[in-house]
């Protein structure tokens, strides 16, 4: 049964803008390592005035099925949205909700009850907020410059500063970054890099930890996820569709 923070999570991603413009999206992660086709993404998101208001996320076994799904709500914060992640795969969930005392912070591993905490105001960059946060840092980034953040980390209800700093690409066309722990012993651990055109500022490659785990729900994901055609505008019913498309449980790397 879902506690009642997962549940004013839920209540909270709710309600959707009456008008916008919707844009699909559709990405493919491969392990990191071998290059094995693991899963997709399909990105549905409404759009106001240009700007993201709500994203969906269905992630989908290469045969189709929809196995998890993630719903942001950018409202006012886009580098710091409310969002919640609900896998059928393990029961594994995570989410985090915006309020005027701070961040509500929640999550739930596989058979055991829902871990959560209240995050005092202050800046920080969660989940897709990252996206929005390369495009806000634009500019110093392309620069040269390495740039600081504070990023939300459901599994350990708290905040890490991360160091932002970019990297050679493989394309003249791409701008590539590369994400860090910050201090010193953040070059003992794994890092993540994201590559986006150069010219649209588009997200077209992501290389490291993925926010999804393996198929027990226990250990993230290496991946390499690639989003290869730009998103096209959408029938908006499509996005109400996808809210209501049940969840199973595939398997998504076999032993």
């Amino acid at each position: 049964m879902k506690t009642m923070l997962t549940l004013a999570l839920i209540a909270a991603l709710h309600a959707a803008p009456a008008h916008a413009l919707v844009q699909r999206e559709v990405a493919l992660a491969s392990d990191l390592d071998d290059g094995a086709a693991l899963y997709r993404e399909e990105h549905l998101v409404r759009r106001v005035d240009g700007d993201p208001a709500e994203r969906l996320v269905l992630y989908r076994c290469l045969d189709g099925v929809a196995f998890a799904r993630k719903r942001v709500r950018y409202a006012d914060a886009p580098t710091a949205p409310s969002f919640l992640l609900e896998d059928a795969r393990s029961g594994y969930r995570e989410g985090a909700e915006r309020t005027t005392a701070g961040t509500r912070v929640a999550w739930t591993a596989p058979g055991e009850a829902e871990a959560a905490a209240l995050l005092p105001p202050g800046p920080l960059v969660a989940d897709a907020g990252f996206d929005e946060w390369v495009r806000a840092s634009w500019v110093p980034l392309t620069e040269g410059r390495t740039r600081s953040m504070q990023f939300l980390v459901p599994s350990r209800l708290r905040t890490y500063r991360f160091d932002v700093a970019p990297v050679g690409a493989d394309d003249p066309s791409l701008r590539a970054f590369r994400l860090r722990l910050g201090g010193w012993f953040g070059w003992l651990l794994p890092s993540i890099e994201v590559a986006y055109d150069a010219e649209t500022r588009r997200l077209v490659r992501f290389e490291g930890l993925s926010n999804l785990r393996d198929d027990a729900g226990e250990r993230p994901l290496k991946v390499r996820i690639e989003f290869p055609v730009p998103p096209v505008p959408v029938d908006p019913v499509l996005f109400d569709r996808a809210l209501d498309e049940p969840l199973v449980a595939c398997t998504v790397r076999r032993a």
